[in-house]
C-alpha cells in the first residue's frame, strides 16, 4: 500500500526552477557584481608583496581597534600563515567573507530596520530567521548551483543566505531595545519617523547592529569550508583537497590560517562594538 507524501521536495524543486527560468536577470546581475567584486579585490590585495600587506593590514587592526595585543596577533598570525605558503588561499577567502558580508548587511540591515518598524512583518520575518538558523549548512549549497553553476559565485550566494540572519535579527533587536521614553521624547518634539530613526534609534541600536555583523561575518567564514564544495577555493579549498588526499598536515595548517583570520576580525568588531557603546 502506497502511503501519502506531501509533495514538498516537489515544490520546493518547482520554485527553484521558476526563478531560474524567469528571474536570471537578477542571477546574472548578482554574478557580475560579486565576480566583478572579488576579481577587483584579489587583484588589488595581490599587487602588493606579502610583507607589506601584512604591515598595512595590521595598521588597519590598530587603528580599528586601538588594541596593542589585537595589532601584534594580526601582524604575527599573517606572518604565519605566509610562511605556511597559504598567503593566496587567504587573500581568495578574504575576499569571498568581505563580499558576501557586505551583501549580508545590505540586505539584512534594511529587513532589520523594516521588522522594527512594522509587526506585520516582523510576525512573517521571525519565523522565517528560525527556519535559516536551524536549516543545515549544506543545503544552502543546493539551491546555488542551478542558479550559478559551480565557483566562487555560488559560495556568495550560499554564503550571504547562511549568514544574513543575524544582521537582520539583531538589527531589529537594536532598535525594539530603544527606551520608549527616548522614542516618546522625540514624537513630543515633532520628529518624523525618518528623523526618529536615523537620528536617535539607529545610533542607540549601533552595538547590538555590530554584534549581529560580527556574527554574519563568523557564519561566513564558518561557511567557507562547506561553499569549498562547489568550487569557493581559498582556505576551504585547502582543507578540501587536503580531506580528499587524506593529508592531515595541509589540512590542519590550513585550518590554522581560518582560525587566525576568524580571530583577527571578532576581536577587531568587538572592540568596534565596544567602542561604538562608550561613545553612547
Amino acid at each position: 500500500m502506497n502511503q501519502f507524501k506531501i509533495p514538498i521536495g516537489n515544490a520546493i524543486e518547482a520554485t527553484i526552477e521558476f526563478f531560474v527560468d524567469h528571474f536570471s536577470f537578477a542571477t546574472k546581475a548578482f554574478a557580475g557584481i560579486a565576480d566583478n567584486g572579488i576579481s577587483l579585490m584579489v587583484s588589488a590585495m595581490m599587487f602588493f608583496p606579502p610583507w607589506l600587506l601584512i604591515l598595512v593590514l595590521s595598521a588597519i587592526a590598530w587603528l580599528l581597534s586601538r588594541n596593542r595585543g589585537i595589532t601584534i596577533f594580526t601582524m604575527a598570525g599573517l606572518a604565519l600563515i605566509w610562511n605556511l605558503g597559504l598567503w593566496a588561499p587567504t587573500i581568495d577567502t578574504l575576499a569571498l567573507v568581505t563580499i558576501a558580508t557586505l551583501f549580508s548587511i545590505l540586505i539584512g540591515v534594511p529587513l532589520g530596520i523594516l521588522a522594527a518598524l512594522n509587526n506585520v512583518f516582523y510576525r512573517i520575518v521571525m519565523p522565517i530567521l528560525d527556519l535559516m538558523q536551524t536549516m543545515p549548512a549544506f543545503v544552502y549549497l543546493i539551491p546555488a548551483i542551478p542558479f550559478f553553476g559551480l565557483g566562487p559565485v555560488a559560495a556568495i550566494f550560499a554564503t550571504v543566505i547562511f549568514s544574513m540572519p543575524p544582521a537582520i535579527r539583531l538589527t531589529c533587536l537594536g532598535i525594539k531595545q530603544v527606551p520608549k521614553e527616548l522614542v516618546e521624547a522625540a514624537d513630543a518634539f515633532g520628529s518624523t519617523k525618518w528623523q526618529k530613526l536615523i537620528k536617535l534609534q539607529l545610533p542607540i541600536s549601533t552595538p547590538t547592529m555590530m554584534a549581529g555583523i560580527n556574527q554574519t561575518i563568523m557564519l561566513a567564514l564558518s561557511m567557507v569550508v562547506i561553499a569549498a564544495m562547489i568550487g569557493a577555493g581559498g582556505l576551504g579549498g585547502e582543507v578540501w583537497r587536503a580531506i580528499q588526499r587524506l593529508d592531515p598536515s595541509k589540512g590542519f595548517e590550513a585550518g590554522l590560517g581560518i582560525v587566525i583570520v576568524a580571530i583577527v576580525l571578532d576581536r577587531i568588531m568587538q572592540k568596534l562594538g565596544g567602542g561604538s557603546k562608550k561613545q553612547q
